[in-house]
This record gives structure tokens, sequence and C-alpha cells, in this order.
């Protein structure tokens, strides 16, 4: 029994610092999106992307780094509402899979990914370990997608029982 309560206390706890991990993660970095040292830090990455150089042709370094803040805090807001809404969370939780999908493809677009004098799969501390980890944050993204929508399919089926029982009740047609 002891093994079973254990192991409950660690899936419940492991799915809020899944999902409030991601939260923190999502709206930190976000903030930290609006400093000048992270604009400089992410230009690199972004103008070497064919998903994201673009928008250096009309936007600064730090309006380009603003933007990605104000999705990136955004999202991050839109997971943690999972209790009053799971359905804005699980659009949060979508919108985080795909910033994570997309800081992915840097990982093929930024020179510099494989550690110089190495072959693949030697990759470098930066950018090629700082980017590796987003495949991590891409999981945690796609768990509370699916569990945000299986909540909202139960709250769904919970209201459509609840007007079934009503109107059986009352011999409603």
């Amino acid at each position: 029994m002891k093994k079973a309560t254990a192991a409950i206390f660690l899936q419940n706890s492991g799915s809020i610092l899944i999902r409030y991990g991601l939260v923190v993660t999502l709206i930190w970095i976000g903030i930290l999106k609006f400093t000048q040292y992270e604009a400089d830090g992410i230009r690199p990455l972004a103008e070497h992307s064919p998903f994201l150089s673009w928008a250096f042709t009309f936007l600064s370094t730090r309006e380009f780094s603003s933007i990605l803040g104000v999705i990136e805090i955004t999202t991050g807001v839109l997971i943690a509402l999972r209790p009053l809404s799971p359905k804005l969370s699980a659009i949060g939780s979508i919108a985080a899979m795909l910033t994570f999908l997309t800081t992915l493809t840097f990982i093929i677009s930024t020179p510099g990914v494989v550690q110089e004098g190495w072959p693949f799969p030697f990759i470098s501390a930066s950018p090629g370990q700082f980017l590796i980890k987003d495949v991590v944050l891409l999981g945690a993204a796609m768990w509370t997608a699916g569990e945000a929508l299986a909540a909202t399919e139960k709250r769904s089926f919970s209201n459509d029982t609840l007007k079934t029982s009503i109107f059986t009740k009352y011999n409603i047609n």
C-alpha cells in the first residue's frame, strides 16, 4: 500500500511541477525578453531561422524580443489558468508547443550547434545544449495540453450528463 501511496504522491506532485514549472519558465524568460541582453542573445538564433528571420526586415532587435516576451508571458498565464479554464490552459499549452517546436528548429538553422572539431552528436554548450532542453519543455507542453483537453472533455461530458438528467426528470423533449 505504501508503494501505491508513493506513486500517487509522485504523480500528483510531478503533474503540478510540470505545469507550473512550465508556467514559471515561460513567464520568467518572457520577462527577460524585455531586456537588451536577452534581445541581443535571441537575435543570432532568430536571424538564422527561416521561420523568424523575415521579422528583422521591419522590427528592431528589441521590438522583436519584446513581442516574443508578450507571447511567452501570455502563454504562461494561459497555462496557469487550468483550475479555472481547462480550455484556455489547453490553448496556452498548444502555443507553448509551437514555441518550443520553433526554437528546436534553431538546432538545424543556427551555426555553432555542433561542437567545433567534433562530429554530431557532440553539441556545443551554447547554442547546442541551450537549445536541446526545449525537447523536455515541448514534452511538458504536450502533456499539459493533453491533460487540459481531457479536462475540457470531462466538463463537457458532465454538462451533457446534467442536461440529460434534467430533461429526463422533467420529461422535456
